[in-house]
């Protein structure tokens, strides 16, 4: 793996993770390169690439790259992002997504800056089925931020422990460090009006794959996050949810699948639970 650390001070880590993504990548680099605030800095983590992502790194040598040699996933390139990272702040952007202005980073990380119970704020992401862009209004406290763009206080997720993989490679993780972060009394905040695009590329995407994981993480997230006697109702609830949806999306089997794997994941003590508290449990059930 080639890497080279940003060993200096500094505001905001912009990290991108990319797989197979040559042909759509350079539009959310130089998106990141365009943003008015100063202190940042961007680093790509290219996760086993097999297209010619690196012949990139000559196109924008002023971006910090990290070429893996084996399949490590994008919770892991994250981690790896904010763990070797002098940054306060961590800025998620992801490789089929690009900002639609300029100050969106600064708006972020000003609002940050003047609210420390603040750790995570979400932006408004725009898509092919939500296109409208709206004007800027008072941010509001939400329950979770999309993984697309969002912006994250590094002292608070270093306090929570990161993101924590779950069996699955795909899903939920944004969704549990959200909760985990409730449950030391931060707040999730969205910003309305402040966009980021989420082009929703297929490429590199296996639908089939990505059911399995879903069913897989929707069902660990709860064994491992929800109070005892929730745990105990939600989990076949949400097991017959994932197979209809599966039947829906003529996805049945690979939804079955998923239901297996945490099955075998709890019998392999892959899974450990550490509930949050009945208090932050219903204070994220009752945001948006």
């Amino acid at each position: 793996m080639e890497i080279c650390f940003n060993l200096y001070i500094l505001k905001v880590l912009i990290g991108i993770i990319s797989k197979n993504r040559a042909a759509i990548l350079p539009r959310a680099i130089q998106s990141a390169l365009e943003q008015s605030i100063n202190e940042k800095f961007i680093s790509i983590f290219d996760d086993h690439s097999t297209d010619d992502t690196k012949k990139l790194k000559e196109r924008f040598p002023q971006v910090e790259w990290y070429f893996s040699e084996t399949d490590k996933g994008y919770v892991y390139g994250r981690n790896k992002l904010m763990r070797e990272t002098t940054a306060e702040y961590y800025c998620s952007l992801d490789d089929d997504s690009w900002f639609i202005k300029k100050d969106s980073l600064s708006i972020a990380c000003n609002y940050l800056d003047e609210h420390r119970d603040v750790a995570a704020i979400a932006f408004d992401i725009l898509s092919s089925d939500r296109p409208d862009i709206e004007k800027i209004i008072e941010p509001v406290e939400t329950n979770l931020f999309v993984g697309c763009g969002h912006v994250l206080r590094l002292s608070a997720v270093r306090e929570v422990g990161y993101y924590i993989p779950f069996p699955g490679f795909y899903a939920g993780e944004e969704r549990d460090l959200c909760i985990r972060l409730i449950d030391k009394g931060y707040k999730i905040v969205k910003f309305p009006g402040v966009h980021v695009w989420h082009d929703k590329s297929m490429v590199s995407r296996n639908l089939k794959l990505q059911c399995m994981s879903n069913a897989c993480n929707d069902l660990s997230y709860a064994y491992v996050r929800f109070p005892l006697g929730i745990m105990l109702i939600s989990l076949p609830y949400k097991a017959v949810l994932q197979i209809k949806h599966g039947v829906k999306s003529h996805l049945l089997w690979p939804a079955v699948k998923g239901v297996f794997l945490f099955v075998f994941s709890l019998f392999a003590l892959r899974l450990k639970r550490n509930a949050v508290s009945r208090t932050a449990f219903k204070k994220f059930r009752s945001l948006h």
